[in-house]
């Protein structure tokens, strides 16, 4: 029997200060069953940080190979932001970069993910419309550690950092950008 994904509920308030984003979200994310409490606060954050992105959404990620873990997409059908969590095969990278206006890759775990970048950053340097940001281990721990089924949770963004807090725990998180968006495509 497979196992199912557990269902958790996040009520999110956004206040972007760097981009004058201001906004509230009530999410239902599902988990799959081999997803870590951090994997799935990465991806909380990810929303978080593309919270301006109209249209923005999860999709079904893990369970699917040609899905990112969020994604938004225009009237037509076509993906304009394409964004994974994790340490995912260049080659579908690449291919995310060809189906999509823009692709954002959150990379966390440490020693892991900097071997990942060393082996793909120089295949993925050519890709203009792809963004890869790095997560400190110490800041995705400290998010798993305010993973709950039901959360309300408050990002605040300012200055390329971002505080993160249930209320009574916080995180920091330092993103660091291993390659910036040169430009992307805008339909």
């Amino acid at each position: 029997m497979a196992l199912k994904a557990t269902i958790f509920k996040a009520e999110i308030q956004v206040a972007d200060l760097d981009r004058n984003h201001y906004s509230d979200h009530s999410l239902t994310l599902a988990r799959h069953p081999s997803e870590t409490d951090e994997r799935m606060m990465v991806r909380l954050l990810a929303f978080a940080l593309n919270a301006d992105e109209e249209g923005l959404s999860f999709a079904r990620g893990l369970s699917v190979d040609d899905e990112p873990d969020l994604w938004a997409k225009d009237l037509t059908g076509a993906i304009r932001t394409w964004i994974d969590v994790g340490l995912p095969d260049e080659k579908i990278v690449r291919r995310a970069c060809g189906r999509s206006d823009k692709v954002l890759i959150y990379s966390y775990g440490g020693s892991a993910a900097q071997r990942w970048w060393q082996a793909a950053g120089a295949k993925l340097e050519r890709s203009d419309n792809l963004g890869v940001i790095d997560l400190p281990v110490e800041a995705t721990q400290a998010m798993a550690a305010l993973a709950q089924r039901t959360m309300r949770l408050q990002y605040s963004m300012q200055d390329g950092q971002v505080l993160l807090t249930d209320g009574t725990r916080t995180a920091e998180i330092v993103p660091v950008e291993l390659k910036p968006i040169r430009s992307f495509r805008r339909t």
